[in-house]
């Protein structure tokens, strides 16, 4: 089982029980303010949770095996507060995006998800050999910017006016970190 602790989060395997609380976060919570900052300028098809399960069945077959985890939860005082989850970019050159999602907004700025995403972003270079680990998100999402950038992000693109979120155009930012830099990085912690 995959269990990373640190002082404020753990990150651990997903569950189908899992499943269902992400499913309440995504489609049926009243605090659902994160789908207003987690790629917003995408259309978010309506699923019964059976195909939302469906979505995840993969995830919950690598539970138990030796295989690098492609989504973990987010957990603080036994409670789901998030995910963190990455996927290819480019398999050919070891390019892989990651992100991370805090679904209870109670939990924003309070460094849950800096510990989480460095947790994760060490995971991934540990476990997979990647040449580089990069985020793609949209220039109105400040905290992920931010975030990217404490865990030794730099922006490595802007594509102007990408993104339409609210009726406005927005960049999409690309910011990434390659596997020198992260054991540099380490190297002085």
């Amino acid at each position: 089982m995959t269990y990373l602790a640190g002082q404020k989060v753990i990150l651990r395997d997903l569950t189908e029980k899992d499943l269902q609380m992400i499913y309440y976060w995504i489609y049926e919570a009243e605090d659902r303010e994160h789908l207003k900052w987690n790629g917003p300028y995408y259309t978010r098809p309506e699923k019964t949770f059976d195909q939302f399960l469906e979505d995840y069945k993969y995830d919950l077959i690598k539970v138990g095996t030796s295989q690098p985890r492609d989504i973990l939860v987010i957990e603080v005082d036994g409670k789901l507060i998030g995910t963190v989850g990455w996927y290819w970019e480019d398999e050919c050159t070891n390019w892989l995006n990651n992100g991370i999602v805090i679904y209870d907004s109670k939990y924003w700025s309070g460094g849950y998800g800096t510990e989480a995403f460095s947790l994760w972003t060490d995971y991934i270079f540990e476990k997979m050999d990647v040449v580089r680990i990069g985020i793609s998100t949209w220039s109105g999402n400040e905290r992920m910017i931010r975030l990217a950038n404490k865990i030794g992000m730099v922006e490595e693109g802007r594509i102007r006016k990408a993104r339409i979120v609210n009726g406005e155009y927005c960049d999409s930012v690309k910011m990434g970190i390659l596997r020198e830099e992260w054991v540099e990085l380490k190297s002085k912690a």
